[in-house]
């Protein structure tokens, strides 16, 4: 039987490798991590990450041929294939902090395969990493290899957050990463900037959004404006890319990419002042229930808009509820990095139909950061809505202008 192992156990790791044990069941697929807890969470009904589809993928293989184990060495001597898949995060000091990737959990996987194989392997470079970084692996790799003959595949991972099983079981892409995760968000901000005018102005984006997808050179999607993107690749890749830019001596063209970071931070900064703004220029001690926390339809947090927005209004000393059902109190704690916070997580703030409530007697407000609500009913019963991008109640017009 082939054997395929996984070093890492996260986001990328285990939905990938379920799914392969799921399509090619005569296939051995291991998923190894140092981390107990995680590897712990992977063999019970409680997985360490939430996506659509995955735990009934998971249930189907574990213990027949996936299994999830701590035991790295072991299984990295026994596989056929070794699939790297361990985090490639911001540096945040020394060369390149700020921008480039780090590479210190790909330079430690690299040494600890050559020590402990035994046989000739195919190692697959999973990690969204730097241009030509897997010929300075399989350099490490042979400068180790006691003659063992390795072979180095560049695979990096295509999945986005809400998606991820789907995305396995009907792939479209697996090149130019960082290119594709440098023009995705750059659409996202070009018609969040298009949201600012259309405010501004009196215009509908969505309107203004659909007459540019009907364009077949343009097509239709990543053109939802919104509170801005988020997750663990986008700006991440983005300054990778600005620094393999400025590395190359391209500052003119580092520039063009920073500005995509910097309509995405804009667009956050100014929904949040649009709040304040609106809510008579303070929400200081007023309760703002923020409904939804993490990325899409899943349990990840990671660099999610919903966290500069929420830290942005306990800047201006507003109460919180924040309700997601897929996040838990603590990891929200975690990601605001709060010391004391005045917590309510209740049932009540389950997401309801605006039809349950029948009038709204005093000024009551939605932010829509998505423009998933139907403005109309909750104009009619009494809310007052500011979707992004999008003409404003009379009542917002009427507001003094933001500072």
């Amino acid at each position: 039987m082939v054997k395929i192992c996984c070093i890492g156990a996260g986001y990328v790791g285990g939905p990938t490798m379920a799914v392969i044990a799921l399509k090619c069941p005569e296939i051995e697929v291991a998923v190894v991590d140092i981390s107990v807890s995680r590897i712990t969470a992977w063999n019970t009904d409680a997985h360490p990450i939430y996506e659509p589809g995955l735990d009934e993928v998971v249930k189907k293989c574990r213990g027949k041929n996936l299994f999830f184990s701590t035991d790295v060495e072991k299984h990295v001597s026994e596989t056929d294939i070794v699939f790297v898949s361990v985090k490639t995060p911001t540096k945040t000091q020394g060369l390149g902090a700020g921008k480039a990737a780090d590479l210190t959990y790909w330079e430690s996987a690299a040494p600890m395969i050559a020590d402990v194989s035994k046989s000739n392997k195919i190692v697959v470079e999973k990690s969204t990493v730097l241009v030509k970084t897997a010929e300075a692996i399989e350099k490490i790799l042979n400068h180790n290899s006691k003659g063992i003959d390795f072979q180095i595949l560049s695979n990096p991972e295509f999945l986005a957050e809400g998606t991820e099983i789907k995305d396995l079981f009907n792939p479209d892409r697996s090149h130019s990463k960082l290119a594709a995760n440098a023009f995705l968000p750059q659409r996202i901000s070009s018609v969040n900037a298009m949201s600012a005018l259309c405010e501004a102005t009196g215009a509908d984006v969505s309107q203004v959004s659909h007459a540019v997808g009907k364009d077949a050179r343009i097509g239709p999607k990543f053109l939802n404006a919104s509170v801005g993107f988020g997750g663990s690749c986008f700006q991440k890749d983005i300054l990778n890319l600005i620094y393999i830019c400025e590395c190359n001596g391209l500052p003119e063209v580092a520039n063009y990419w920073k500005q995509v970071i910097k309509i995405n931070d804009y667009q956050k900064t100014r929904f949040v002042n649009q709040i304040v703004s609106l809510m008579f220029n303070t929400v200081s001690g007023k309760k703002i229930a923020i409904l939804g926390f993490a990325l899409k339809d899943t349990g990840d947090t990671r660099e999610t808009p919903a966290i500069d927005v929420c830290k942005g209004l306990l800047g201006y000393k507003a109460r919180l509820s924040i309700y997601d059902p897929q996040v838990n109190e603590e990891q929200i704690q975690r990601d605001l990095a709060m010391n004391k916070f005045d917590w309510d997580h209740p049932i009540h703030l389950q997401p309801t139909s605006p039809t349950s409530i029948k009038q709204v007697n005093i000024p009551s407000f939605i932010f829509d950061g998505w423009n998933v609500v139907d403005e109309g009913k909750l104009r009619a019963i009494g809310f007052i809505v500011y979707p992004i991008g999008k003409p404003l109640d009379q009542w917002l017009k009427d507001m003094p202008p933001l500072a």
